[in-house]
């Protein structure tokens, strides 16, 4: 039977985040933000309405997930007293009641963890979505495979999290898998989240592509960049930009192949290379290549306050993107491990079926992203 003393602990990590959170002045603020959006002018002006609700809902989705969680763990209080009746206070027996008491306590356990979590993603342009890119290191189809495998855990992920994913750009691998894949995460706290993705990832395995069954080592890289939104202005000169279209490759209708609708963008002071063969329209490609870029710019920016904030503070943060970051070991024996926290698992499908909060809110920690992320007033 669940004791009360591990109620009681989740009842403690509830206030410490009530206060760390200021729950009490969020909810205040809702209440005043509530009331702007009744004045009868509040829509004349469409995209500052848009702007002002969305920064109103960040608000309230704190002190709705505080409620959510306190909620839970209140339920747990009740629960508890009726099995420890059914059960005569003797905590070493069993009953329906303390069956119904085990089975609601693993969710508010998750919901108090999920606001911990949240609460560490405090970091410049953590609350925004995501851009994602995966590339296939050496070794052909087995290289590509991986990348494939990659790809479906990502997707995986932020279905389980209510994400909305979108595959930009796609290339397919000559006999199986992707040799490059371009994922737009859209939710909230994406990129702050998909962050600790950043690196090389490694695989261990017997390849299905080895006629020899013998055991492969192949990598693959993964990028994530804070996605821009309209909040975020990034200047581009135009003169810096050099576009180019072609022939979308894959699988699509009759215009696949035929009209060059895919387009190829790269930003000459960088020499960044965006490609987009989202939709069927060369223009809204190009939309969608010119906010990739502005992306990639803004992670850019944000990559040198981080350099230049770390050395202020004189310990200089390891920003390793491209180092070597997690081993994926499937034989000889099963095995996930984070080479930067030491984090591990056994249970490798679940991994691989998008199960990663373990190794996030473990990077999270290391890092010390701090409390959450100040809410500015909003006029």
């Amino acid at each position: 039977m669940i004791a009360i003393d591990q109620i009681n602990d989740l009842h403690r990590r509830l206030a410490t985040l009530s206060d760390c959170l200021d729950i009490a002045g969020k909810r205040a603020q809702v209440e005043v933000l509530q009331k702007k959006t009744e004045a009868p002018d509040f829509w004349n002006d469409p995209k500052a309405a848009e702007a002002f609700m969305k920064n109103m809902n960040a608000v309230k989705s704190w002190v709705t997930g505080f409620d959510k969680a306190s909620s839970a763990v209140d339920d747990l209080d009740v629960l508890y007293e009726f099995a420890r009746d059914s059960v005569g206070g003797d905590e070493t027996l069993e009953s329906e009641e303390t069956r119904e008491l085990a089975a609601a306590y693993a969710p508010a356990v998750k919901e108090v963890e999920d606001l911990e979590l949240r609460n560490m993603l405090g970091a410049e342009g953590d609350n925004l979505g995501a851009i994602l890119t995966i590339n296939s290191g050496a070794g052909g189809t087995e290289a590509n495979d991986w990348s494939a495998m990659l790809m479906r855990m990502y997707m995986r992920w932020g279905e389980r999290n209510g994400m909305k994913l979108t595959v930009t750009d796609l290339q397919d691998g000559d006999e199986a898998g992707i040799k490059n894949a371009t994922i737009q995460v859209e939710g909230d706290y994406a990129y702050g989240y998909l962050k600790a993705e950043n690196g090389v990832h490694r695989l261990v395995r017997i390849s299905p592509f080895n006629a020899q069954g013998k055991r492969q080592t192949t990598f693959s890289s993964v990028f994530v960049y804070p996605l821009v939104d309209d909040s975020i202005n990034i200047v581009i000169n135009p003169s810096d930009l050099e576009w180019d279209t072609f022939r979308s490759g894959g699988h699509g209708g009759q215009n696949v192949n035929k009209v060059e609708t895919g387009v190829r963008v790269r930003h000459i002071p960088t020499g960044i290379m965006v490609e987009n063969t989202e939709t069927r329209s060369q223009f809204d490609n190009r939309e969608n290549a010119l906010r990739i870029l502005k992306s990639r710019l803004y992670d850019i920016e944000l990559k040198k306050r981080q350099e230049k904030q770390a050395e202020l503070e004189g310990q200089k943060k390891r920003i390793e993107w491209g180092s070597q970051i997690r081993s994926y070991v499937l034989h000889p024996y099963k095995m996930v491990k984070d080479l930067r926290t030491g984090v591990e698992t056994s249970d490798t499908q679940a991994v691989l079926d998008g199960d990663l909060d373990a190794f996030m809110k473990a990077f999270l920690m290391q890092e010390g992203a701090g409390s959450a992320p100040l809410v500015e007033d909003i006029d």
